[in-house]
Parts: structure tokens; sequence; C-alpha cells
């Protein structure tokens, strides 16, 4: 059997009714949940970089066995050179032979330039990975801190939250489908995660427009789903107070009336 409108309207406004108490155990916890998970990611920002400084240590060292290597190299290289300037035939071959020799001295100077900067940059490094482990520590007492405290309130709350959302569970199965979807959207783009209210003092529930009379009407009536023409929240009853304003306000005008007759 189809549900009325009353019907709908009274599972949507009972489902968020229990998502509002859930919104409020949740907002005990404060930026304690974001706060834990920032500084999780820079955790975990810290550890890619001791990973990198590692990979740069390593390739440094991997440059300086390549240059040790290479002025062993030269330095054969030169002795090969001494022993044919014993042997040479003229002055020609002999410059020859020494200009090689010479070159042979420039690289080795170069690949000894090169290891004393890498050196310098394995220091810089090894400075770099000192002042991030110390960060790590510092921020690792942050994350326990604050993860034991919002542990704490998990745990103050967890008996209330899996009852709410049992019950929860089986108030959205009494909602339609496409209602549901409807208002899980509505509460998503809503910060107060209000997305069906009743009208209170003659103006919406959620973003306080005012809501004329005769559709307050309709939405006491209950015959059709009304939103808010203003930010489209789904409007399920008036409240008291806003039903009394407007015979107030009759009256008032009738007294008026009769004020500009006797006058």
């Amino acid at each position: 059997m189809e549900s009325t409108i009353a019907q709908k309207l009274e599972s949507l406004a009972k489902l968020q009714e229990l998502d509002s108490k859930h919104d409020g155990i949740t907002k005990v916890r404060g930026a304690l949940p974001d706060e834990v998970r920032d500084l999780e990611d820079e955790l975990a920002g810290y550890e890619t970089r001791l990973s990198n400084f590692s990979k740069d240590l390593d390739s440094l060292s991997s440059e300086i066995e390549e240059k040790k290597k290479a002025i062993k190299d030269c330095e054969a290289m030169i002795k090969k050179y001494e022993e044919q300037q014993m042997n040479v035939r003229n002055n020609r071959e002999y410059d020859a032979i020494t200009k090689e020799m010479e070159l042979q001295s420039l690289e080795i100077q170069v690949s000894e330039k090169r290891i004393k900067e890498a050196y310098e940059r394995i220091e810089l490094k090894n400075e770099e990975i000192t002042a991030t482990k110390e960060l790590i520590s510092e921020r690792e007492k942050d994350l326990k801190s604050k993860q034991d405290e919002l542990d704490g309130l998990l745990k103050e709350s967890e008996v209330e939250e899996k009852k709410l959302d049992k019950e929860r569970a089986k108030a959205a199965k009494a909602v339609d489908e496409r209602l549901l979807i409807a208002y899980d959207k509505l509460r998503n783009n809503a910060r107060n995660g209000l997305a069906v209210v009743e009208v209170k003092r003659g103006a919406c529930g959620g973003c306080f427009n005012v809501v004329p009379p005769q559709r307050q009407a309709d939405i006491r009536e209950k015959k059709k789903i009304i939103v808010c023409e203003h930010c489209g929240r789904i409007l399920y009853d008036v409240d008291m107070e806003s039903q009394i304003e407007k015979p107030k306000a009759r009256r008032t005008t009738r007294k008026k009336k009769a004020d500009a007759a006797a006058k």
C-alpha cells in the first residue's frame, strides 16, 4: 500500500531527527578527526621525504664511487703515458703524450672536485634527515595525544552511535527511494545537515526566510511535499507559534477597521 504524503513526511522527519542526533555526537568531537587526519598526512609526507633523502644519498654515494673509479683510470693512463714517454722518437710525440697526461690530470682534478661537492651534499642531506626525524618525533607525540583524545570520545559515544545507526537504517527503509536520494543530496549540500525542517515563527527552519501564510496553510494540510523557495529544504510542518500568528493578524485587522468606523 502506497504511503500518504503525511506518512512520507513523517518518515523524512524521523530520519532527519536521527541524523541530527548523530550530527550532535559528531559535533562534540569538533575538529579532532580532521586534525588527526592532517597529522597522519603530514607524517606520511615526512616519511616520503626521508625516503627521497635516502635515494639521494644512494645516488651521491654512487657518484662518489664512479668518480673514484674515474680517478684510478686516469692515474693508470698517466702511468701508461709516462712509460710511453720513455720510448718517444721525437719532440712531437713527447709533446702529444704530455698533453694527454695533462688532460688526464685535469680529469682527476674535476673528479676530486665532484667528490668533495658530493660529500658536502651528503652532509647537508644528513642534516635535513636529522631535522625531519625530529619533526616526525614531535608530530608523532601530537598525533598520539589527539588520537587518544578522539578514541576516548569515540568510546563514550560508541553504544549510542550503534543504536542510532540501527534506527537510521530502519527509518531509511520507510522512505521512498526517490525521496531518500533527494534527502541525502539536500543534507550533503546543507552546512547544518538539515534537509527536513519545520516552519518556525513564520520562517523556514533551515534558511530562516519568511514562508508566506498561504504556503504555510498548504504545508499544514500535508497533501503534497513542499520545499522552501529559497533553500530547497523540505518543509514538513508548521509550529504552533506560526499557526497562531495568522489569527492574531486577522483580529488586529478587524480592530483597525472598527476603530476607523468609530471615527
